[in-house]
């Protein structure tokens, strides 16, 4: 299988790629749209995709095209983050000024940085800013990104977890096209989905659609809503709720919200239990 991700090696994502296909082949790309792409035109298998952190929120670039594209959502992962301060070797704490990594770690890592009172530059990724500290090597200049990374580009560990946060997770979404999507027997059954939906601009029409969600037992665990590219000022809602969508009560749910909706889309379906995080 050739799997899809965004970033280069080192990268979150590319470590949540490499623990759910340890023996696929993985395929970098530039952004979430061209990985997402790569799968609909068949040159990938899957694509793993962020679509929420939960110390900066939603992966709105990802929402926006689960929302627009045609891909389902096989299974959500998630992946514990541990930020670090690595340097070149030979390199210690006393030598670091300036720490260059994404502007989420940045932030995660505010408090560490401020206390240290080192100068903080932002970079496209924790892995893009491990390569530039590599290439660099100057002691005096520190990445900020995971132990994976500072094996992959040859630096040291300086000082482990110093992320203010220790309830750091990022969830990554497995997106397949429809027709590979596998066969579940009743033992199986995936207990958790993803709705989005968009409702008539009337008073009262969110709260409409959310108590028919209610009305048959759906436990919503997620509610936001995003903006329409196409149109101002009008939105769709994003929903997670725990439940089989796919039987009898599911389908009736479906069936009364997409009467009253302007529109309905199952994005995908994933099993709770399954959505384990780790480091």
């Amino acid at each position: 299988m050739k799997i899809a991700y965004s970033g280069i090696e080192g990268a979150f994502a590319h470590i949540a790629a490499m623990r759910l296909y340890p023996n696929e082949e993985l395929i970098s790309f530039k952004s979430f749209k061209d990985a997402y792409d790569s799968v609909v035109e068949k040159k990938c298998d899957a694509a793993v995709l962020p679509i929420e952190n939960s110390y900066a929120g939603e992966v709105s670039q990802v929402s926006d095209l689960m929302f627009s594209g045609d891909l389902i959502v096989e299974d959500v992962y998630g992946l514990a983050i541990t930020q670090n301060l690595l340097g070149v070797p030979g390199a210690k704490k006393s030598d670091i000024k300036k720490v260059i990594s994404h502007p989420t770690a940045l932030e995660q890592c505010e408090n560490y940085i401020y206390e240290n009172k080192f100068e903080a530059e932002g970079a496209v990724n924790t892995a893009r800013a491990a390569y530039r500290v590599a290439k660099m090597n100057n002691k005096e200049i520190a990445a900020i990104a995971s132990e994976e990374t500072a094996r992959l580009y040859g630096l040291e560990v300086i000082e482990k977890d110093i992320n203010e946060s220790k309830d750091n997770t990022t969830r990554f979404a497995v997106f397949i096209n429809k027709e590979d999507e596998k066969p579940e027997s009743k033992a199986e059954k995936k207990n958790a989905f993803i709705l989005m939906f968009t409702v008539p601009n009337i008073a009262g029409g969110l709260a409409k659609a959310i108590n028919i969600i209610g009305d048959y037992g759906f436990n919503m665990h997620i509610l936001r809503s995003r903006p329409m590219k196409s149109i101002a000022w009008n939105y769709y809602f994003y929903v997670e709720a725990e439940g089989d969508v796919t039987n009898e009560y599911g389908r009736e749910m479906i069936a009364r919200l997409s009467f009253w909706c302007d529109t309905v889309k199952i994005v995908g379906r994933y099993n709770l239990i399954e959505e384990k995080q780790e480091q």
